[in-house]
């Protein structure tokens, strides 16, 4: 399973897709998402989960993949 970040920012009303907390700083800034990198890694979300802030909505997901055959 792949997980998957989805970023939606309340006021821009813009959504963003990202494979790893980590990789949202780099297109986002703390200012936008309105918490910082090191207090969302300790957030502890998990598949499912959501950290919603005054400024964005952060889900934690995964991605849904058909089986080859």
């Amino acid at each position: 399973m792949t997980k998957v970040i989805h970023v939606h920012l309340i006021f821009e009303k813009k959504d963003y897709y990202f494979g790893s907390i980590s990789a949202i700083y780099t297109v986002l800034n703390e200012a936008q998402i309105g918490i910082k990198q090191s207090s969302l890694l300790h957030a502890g979300l998990y598949d499912g989960g959501i950290k919603a802030t005054r400024r964005a909505i952060i889900r934690q997901s995964h991605l849904i993949r058909s089986t080859q055959e």
